[in-house]
């Protein structure tokens, strides 16, 4: 069988630059699949975090129907008229209900806030970290122009984007 030698026209020369703006590169990769990771999971967090508030704004809902019911039958009560013992303990019964069912829903009413609010936490954590990804994406691409133009301002711009892309992401771990 014969062999093939392929060769290369700088097979034993070195590129200094190269190999720094290699290295460059290959660590805004690191910082970019972290920050990628981050904005993912926040992203993620804020929708199960939205999930529960419906789901607490769909039990609230279903309390406001049982409490609706509770007051069309004292409605009813009214106009039939019915004034014996019996009307009277419903409607006794009816009111306690309505009381339990109004504070019941008064917490789950502040459950449902608080799940939003959390959810909006999330998605404000997650832009920062969209733009800081953004930025070290650009910074990737800029230092990866430095192979095929030999060009040093690429990675000095690649460089300058990707500090600009950690700074971002890191102002994700202080919103309020």
């Amino acid at each position: 069988m014969a062999e093939l030698e392929i060769h290369h026209e700088s097979e034993h020369a070195t590129d200094p630059t190269g190999q720094k703006v290699g290295v460059l590169a290959a660590v805004l990769a690191v910082f970019l699949a972290l920050v990628t990771i981050a904005s993912h999971r926040t992203h993620t967090q804020g929708i199960v975090f939205k999930t529960e508030a419906n789901d607490q704004w769909q039990y609230y809902q279903s309390k406001r129907i049982k409490f609706h019911n509770l007051e069309l039958g004292e409605d009813l009560i009214a106009v039939l008229g019915a004034k014996n013992d019996a009307a009277q303990k419903v409607l006794q019964k009816y009111q306690t209900e309505k009381e339990r069912y109004k504070q019941e829903g008064e917490r789950i009413q502040e459950e449902a806030r608080e799940k939003e609010q959390e959810a909006q936490y999330a998605e404000r954590r997650a832009l920062r970290y969209d733009f800081g990804e953004g930025l070290l994406e650009i910074g990737l691409i800029l230092t990866s122009l430095y192979f095929l133009s030999r060009k040093k301002f690429f990675p000095v711009i690649g460089l300058v984007a990707g500090i600009a892309g950690l700074m971002t992401a890191a102002t994700g771990l202080f919103v309020s």
